[in-house]
């Protein structure tokens, strides 16, 4: 048995973007799990093997900001799995009945959000719910509700949520827009089946639109997960790099861009920063495995 040559225009074509990737991704990993090993004392550096991490889960000083935005980074998770992709799929059952007037209108409507800048998101709700000069108080008095309003980004209590739900409107339409596709995809003939079985209307949902959908909420949710973990930009405009007040916003990504860089009298670390990168690396690397291998080998019996 001869064995199957590689053609040569497949590397051709492969070649430019294996060289892309592996410069601005693979290359940049493996350089900030080899920062992550030394530290420097008096300009000098030196190799220092799991010293760094056992500095950032063992010392108080580093544990406490570690472990506070951790949490914070899985409340931020949870927010979008039980606010976001609900209403996602909602929307997208919505949107896909075929007797709905102008659905590609608010498909456009609700997607816009999705192209926005981080920068003109945080700052547009950060004025929109000033109590000083915001719209949000004068909206709220309008409907007499303004007995309900408070400072929610200058609230410990409220921040980090608010924020999260802010982030739910703007990134909303990529849920909703898989799983539309999604149900774009079912058969026909299998909606008829069920028609003729009796099923129709929220029962057709339930029973066989949904169970046909799963792998792509599957999708969806650990896409959820990746992006969250790796959130930054939206906290950063809005609550700034210390992500006020008093840290209850602050997340992996700000903790470690205030550790890296350095941010007003605190001296960046490129080395620390690196021990808690490659810790953010390691929680995302888990929940991926788990997703892979824990979940979707199982939802691949749904697959047409």
């Amino acid at each position: 048995m001869k064995s199957p040559r590689i053609k040569s225009h497949v590397i051709v074509f492969l070649a430019p973007a294996v060289l892309v990737y592996t410069a601005i991704m693979i290359f940049p990993l493996f350089n900030t799990l080899r920062l992550a090993l030394y530290t420097e004392a008096d300009q000098v550096r030196m190799f220092v093997g799991l010293e760094n991490f056992r500095t950032l889960f063992g010392d108080p000083r580093w544990s406490e900001s570690f472990w506070n935005a951790l949490a914070n980074n899985f409340w931020f998770f949870v927010i979008h799995m039980l606010v976001q992709n609900p209403i996602g799929i909602a929307l997208a059952a919505i949107l896909s009945h075929p007797r709905l007037r102008f659905a590609a209108f608010y498909r456009s409507a609700i997607f816009v959000p999705t192209i926005l800048s981080f920068v003109i998101v945080g700052f547009a709700w950060k004025l929109i719910l000033s109590p000083i000069w915001g719209i949000a108080p004068d909206l709220l008095s309008a409907v007499g509700l303004k007995s309900l309003f408070a400072p929610w980004l200058g609230k410990e209590e409220y921040a980090l949520t608010t924020l999260a739900l802010i982030s739910v409107w703007q990134f909303v339409g990529i849920p909703m827009m898989l799983i539309y596709a999604a149900l774009l995809s079912i058969p026909e003939e299998v909606l008829e089946a069920g028609e003729v079985d009796g099923i129709t209307g929220m029962a057709a949902f339930w029973k066989i639109k949904l169970p046909l959908i799963l792998p792509s909420i599957g999708i969806i949710s650990i896409l959820t997960f990746v992006g969250n973990f790796n959130a930054f930009d939206l906290i950063y405009t809005a609550q700034g790099a210390l992500a006020g007040p008093d840290f209850s916003t602050d997340i992996l990504g700000t903790f470690m861009y205030r550790t890296f860089f350095g941010f007003q009298l605190q001296l960046g670390d490129p080395h620390m920063g690196s021990a808690i990168a490659t810790a953010m690396f390691g929680i995302i690397l888990v929940g991926v495995c788990i997703y892979l291998f824990g979940i979707q080998t199982r939802l691949k019996r749904y697959q047409f």
